[in-house]
């Protein structure tokens, strides 16, 4: 989408810790440079490594990734009615150098039904998604509005990437 045709996308499947006392802005940093370090040993030498990592906050509580359905459901219901946050980090790491950069967009859930609720969890879709939904796919109908980067909530923000990505010489 951004212009860059030469990659590959490798797969970080460590477990992520949420490190209790961190800002969410530390948070998603700290978080998507682990990810980027624990796959640098399978890049070359020069490969500059893009990670990042996206949490949602409701108020200061993290909703990750919901554990089981009940889990998703519980969160899109602590989620209806509410605004929240949305924080990713980004990271490039080349050799041993990085930078890490975090976006915030906040997000305005309309009401939504226990059955509206019930039929989505139904999908496989809020499994593996930070906050149990996707904002790109069938959660779209719950969101009133957003205040930020519609890009940062699908998980990684293309216009900071961008700017990030100038910083080693990469123009899109």
């Amino acid at each position: 989408m951004v212009g860059i045709k030469d990659f590959r996308v490798i797969a970080d499947t460590s477990d992520e810790i949420i490190t209790p006392g961190l800002s969410p802005e530390e948070q998603v940093s700290t978080l998507s440079l682990q990810k980027a370090q624990n796959i640098a040993y399978l890049c070359k030498k020069d490969d500059i490594i893009i990670a990042a990592d996206t949490l949602v906050y409701l108020g200061n509580e993290p909703l990750g990734k919901p554990e089981s359905r009940s889990d998703a459901k519980r969160m899109l219901r602590k989620l209806s009615g509410e605004k929240h946050s949305v924080y990713t980090g980004v990271t490039l790491l080349r050799n041993k150098s990085h930078i890490s950069e975090v976006e915030k967009t906040e997000v305005f859930f309309r009401n939504i039904s226990d059955n509206e609720i019930n039929i989505y969890t139904e999908t496989d879709e809020p499994m593996d998604k930070a906050g149990a939904y996707a904002v790109q796919g069938g959660a779209a109908v719950f969101i009133e509005r957003i205040e930020g980067d519609y890009y940062n909530i699908m998980g990684l923000p293309l216009c900071r990437l961008s700017i990030m990505l100038k910083e080693y010489g990469v123009e899109l």
